[in-house]
């Protein structure tokens, strides 16, 4: 399998940008595993101001205090799930009052989580006029390669979806 790389992700990232200029749309982020790779390939989409709303990366427990706000997370709620995923792309696209968001969250490696998850593991979801979720499985334990697999699998869950 080949090394995705950033040009791929900013190729998706102009498919994201045509959908939801065509709707008139806007997106938000929520990430973790992918460190910023799938905000930084909506950001760098030339005018991306016209559907970009904002992006955290959610990696500490600080981080999910921060994506809770006001609210509190479900109690139990564990990273590196479906359901996490999917609060995550809720939350980025109320915090920034966007039409869409994007959640990621899994386990890039070169170990497991303390979920027990193995590297290569992870959770993707895209919210807005439709909800979809993914579950991504690299059975690989390099971390930059599982980076961009994640950050590419989230960019082409939420082209998919807002094509929808």
């Amino acid at each position: 399998m080949s090394q995705t790389t950033f040009s791929d992700l900013v190729a998706v990232g102009n498919q994201i940008a045509d959908a939801l200029r065509g709707q008139q749309a806007s997106i938000a982020v929520s990430e973790s595993a992918a460190g910023g790779l799938i905000n930084a390939a909506l950001v760098a989409v030339p005018g991306a101001s016209d559907f970009y709303r904002g992006g955290m990366i959610v990696y500490t427990a600080a981080g999910r205090k921060i994506l809770a706000g006001d609210e509190e997370l479900p109690p139990g709620l564990k990273g590196a799930t479906e359901a996490f995923a999917l609060v995550q792309a809720n939350r980025a696209k109320l915090l920034y009052r966007a039409d869409w968001g994007i959640g990621e969250t899994g386990a890039t490696g070169p170990s497991g989580n303390p979920y027990g998850d193995p590297p290569g593991f992870g959770w993707l979801a895209c919210s807005g006029g439709l909800n979809a979720t993914l579950q991504i499985r690299t059975d690989n334990d390099d971390r930059t390669s599982n980076m961009h697999a994640f950050a590419l699998a989230a960019l082409q869950l939420a082209v998919k979806t807002i094509k929808a």
